[in-house]
């Protein structure tokens, strides 16, 4: 609010068509006509990019809508006038089974508004005069991405060049593109520490103590404190050098990612077993994967499920954690693994 928003809380639109998941909310859209203390709306999906003011758009009639889609108009970016009547009207056709072909937002507006595709063109008037009834919105208004930047050259010659959509996978989105540098860095000096500490394990044990003395308990219980913390470390610094803003799958791949690499830095240097080390990264994944499944009916089976699913998973983490440390205790007693210090 202090930036002039305001934030209108709705209660989620029940979606009766059996679509894709991720389509399970947009049917939220439908409540923009249950804003009645304003004269217009325009709708907006977050991945729309402004080149212009847009003003005019608040010119438009009772709705009005792009077709970037030769046959059908998308709902990325529409202009509406509020109204109860319609809203309730909308509700009674979800509730009733209306057609729609891709079971969210743009399928069902689509159906409710079918013949917007022989409507005018809107043209906004020079005295901001509000017009009446249905209008089809020059495609300046809404640009497809990669038909604006790669095939008309950074200019739509019909209409303002006002508005640029990016559809398509989340994480192609320009905002994320924009960090990939940022991503990239830390990954090719992950991939670069695997492979220096994989070439270089054959050479450890030449660099290893030739005597044969035991070691003092004070060393081994310090070099053991060392191994331990550089394993816990190799799971917590990722956490702290992988920026916040970039996408959630871009940035778990780049922690499984430095993760692997921090680990591997004790496996090779102490000659640890592998998967006993990767264990707890394992346990990440899978409780991502738990939590992400799709298809749980309600949130409490969901929170049984990753409930069992951690249950389950402390057993394996103990059992890999009493194996790694027995094995750093046979390396420590052998002294034939660790690094010759001085």
């Amino acid at each position: 609010e202090e930036d002039g928003a305001k934030v209108v809380r709705v209660e989620n639109v029940n979606n009766p068509y059996k679509g894709q998941q991720r389509f399970k909310l947009t049917l939220n859209k439908l409540s923009a006509w249950r804003l009645v203390d304003f004269d217009g709306v325009v709708m907006l999906d977050a991945d729309n990019l402004f080149l212009h003011k847009t003003d005019e758009l608040f010119q438009c009639g009772q709705f009005c809508a792009v077709f970037i889609n030769p046959c059908i108009f998308h709902t990325g970016l529409f202009v509406l006038q509020p109204s109860l009547e319609v809203f309730k009207d909308m509700i009674h056709q979800l509730e009733t089974g209306k057609a729609n072909p891709d079971g969210a937002d743009q399928g069902f507006t689509g159906a409710y508004f079918p013949d917007l595709l022989d409507q005018p063109k809107f043209y906004p008037h020079l005295n901001g005069t509000t017009l009446d009834g249905h209008y089809r919105l020059p495609m300046g208004y809404h640009m497809d991405a990669s038909y604006y930047y790669l095939k008309l050259g950074w200019r739509v010659p019909c209409g303002p060049n006002s508005v640029i959509t990016f559809p398509g996978a989340p994480w192609l989105k320009p905002w994320y593109a924009a960090e990939m540098p940022i991503v990239m860095i830390p990954s090719v000096i992950f991939l670069g520490i695997i492979m220096m500490t994989r070439l270089a394990r054959p050479s450890i044990s030449k660099l290893c103590y030739r005597n044969t003395d035991k070691s003092s308990s004070l060393m081994q219980t310090g070099l053991k404190f060392i191994a331990i913390w550089s394993i816990i470390a190799a799971y917590i610094v990722p956490f702290a050098i992988i920026p916040r803003t970039i996408h959630s799958l871009v940035g778990w791949t780049l922690y499984f990612l430095g993760s692997v690499t921090l680990s591997s830095v004790a496996i090779n240097s102490v000659l640890l077993p592998v998967v006993p080390i990767l264990v707890p990264l394992i346990g990440v994944l899978g409780s991502l994967l738990v939590m992400a499944c799709p298809w749980y009916p309600y949130g409490v089976t969901r929170a049984l499920t990753v409930f069992g699913y951690a249950f389950c998973y402390a057993l394996i983490a103990w059992g890999s954690m009493v194996k790694v440390t027995a094995r750093l205790q046979v390396s420590l007693e052998k002294r034939t693994n660790f690094p010759k210090i001085g």
